[in-house]
């Protein structure tokens, strides 16, 4: 990446927050306990991913699992928010999340099936374009530029703690417009909302909610993006609306019920899956479109959704 791309990109991230992404960038590799929100990153252990995809072979689950994981259903979700203007009652998001879309070659073309038919006025992408965490970035970038063509609206996204800095530039080239603690204006029917997106808060910590909300009206109607739910407290108590992420894959492997064996996530149970609240503000956490780790899923189907909003009264 260019020079002036960093600049650019330190004017908009900010200099200390870009300072950490790229220091952990360079060394976490070897930083597998200890850093984020949690102490654990299976997404990390190579060996473990190994382990698992050949304990699900030996036992005939894997290819049933990666079946699984190509059923992406597409979620038709109301979601009812305190203070939404008039105008953007009826206002369609479509939501996508987690495609880690490097990790399973067949995805794409699924992903493309999907959201071609969908109508929607914006869509919105809460992070984890790639599946490693250090390793090509562009593959996955030109993958998702790829996707971004079917996509019929402005696309407006945010980076994962499996996404680098460095992918930004080519994800901006391909038209979708990355978030980096800042915000944007959304205009429907003479009326506007505030569309926030912040930085990584669950490995990176480079979130600034402050940042992103610099100059918002405070009675303006706020949805952010972040990629997981550990912020949703902050965020709350800043006065946002409406909260969208993923990160948790709701489990990814459940048991029978879509019991989750692990979150890699710190934050409510509630907020781990699904549609939530938390205090007046409303959240759903997507259980993403992709997978992490090993390519299966169990009793905890991958999805896309089409958030319709709704005036709560």
């Amino acid at each position: 990446m260019a020079e002036t791309d960093y600049q650019q990109l330190e004017e908009r991230l900010g200099r200390p927050l870009l300072a950490q992404r790229l220091k952990i960038q360079t060394h976490h590799v070897a930083r597998l306990f200890g850093s984020g929100k949690v102490w654990f990153h299976i997404e990390h252990i190579r060996t473990l991913h190994r382990i698992i995809r050949n304990i699900l072979k030996a036992t005939g689950l894997y290819k049933r699992g990666h079946r699984n994981a190509l059923a992406v259903r597409v979620n038709l979700q109301e979601l009812r928010c305190a203070d939404l203007p008039e105008a953007f009652d009826g206002f369609r998001l479509l939501h996508i999340s987690d495609t880690h879309i490097d990790g399973n070659p067949e995805l794409i073309e699924r992903l493309i099936q999907l959201v071609e038919p969908l109508t929607y006025d914006a869509c919105v992408i809460t992070g984890d374009f790639r599946e490693g965490t250090f390793e090509d970035y562009e593959t996955p970038a030109n993958r998702m530029v790829e996707l971004r063509r079917y996509v019929k609206t402005e696309t407006y996204a945010i980076l994962g703690n499996h996404d680098c800095i460095e992918m930004v530039p080519v994800l901006e080239s391909g038209g979708i417009r990355m978030l980096l603690n800042e915000h944007v204006t959304l205009e429907h029917r003479g009326e506007t909302i505030c569309l926030a997106g912040v930085d990584d808060p669950h490995y990176y910590e480079t979130d600034n909610l402050d940042k992103a909300l610099e100059g918002v009206p405070e009675e303006q109607f706020k949805i952010l993006l972040a990629h997981s739910p550990e912020i949703c407290r902050k965020a709350a108590f800043a006065g946002v609306n409406l909260y969208l992420c993923g990160h948790t894959h709701a489990g990814q492997i459940c048991l029978p019920g879509g019991h989750p064996l692990l979150i890699n996530s710190k934050c409510p149970r509630e907020c781990h899956s699904g549609l939530w609240s938390f205090e007046e503000m409303t959240g759903y956490t997507s259980r993403g479109a992709g997978t992490s780790s090993v390519d299966v899923r169990f009793n905890c189907p991958p999805e896309i959704t089409v958030h319709t909003l709704r005036h709560r009264v």
